[in-house]
């Protein structure tokens, strides 16, 4: 069974998110989705103070079995990406929920995520 994290909110599209408490949310795709994807040999992740529209994909990670673009949850405004992934994107495997995280965003709402329960009863 798949890990998942009672402190994020999920997206159908098997991302989470994590409010920093500072005004920001930091980003990354699943445990399920990770072991769907498989082993990662590639992400592609947006610029610092990219701005991006809900829905709108702005990462693509790449895998040994298939590529697949991550959407944006809201309208956001890209923070941080995880240079770490350039040298390592297996960490997206190793530590999905932690080392391997894809973005920190700043963004007006986000309101329409699913809380841990809600998103393991989808995964069923």
């Amino acid at each position: 069974m798949s890990e998942i994290r009672d402190d994020r909110q999920y997206t159908q599209t098997h991302e989470w998110i994590l409010d920093n408490g500072d005004g920001t949310y930091t980003m990354g795709i699943t445990d399920h989705a990770q072991a769907l994807l498989g082993d990662m040999v590639f992400v592609e992740l947006p610029n610092a103070d990219d701005e991006v529209s809900i829905k709108d994909e702005f990462c693509v990670v790449e895998s040994v079995k298939a590529a697949s673009g991550v959407c944006a949850p809201t309208d956001l405004q890209v923070v941080e990406a995880n240079e770490a992934l350039d040298d390592e994107p297996e960490l997206v495997n190793s530590s999905c929920y932690d080392d391997g995280w894809l973005v920190k965003f700043k963004s007006c709402s986000v309101d329409d995520l699913m809380d841990a329960t809600t998103y393991a009863q989808t995964l069923n």
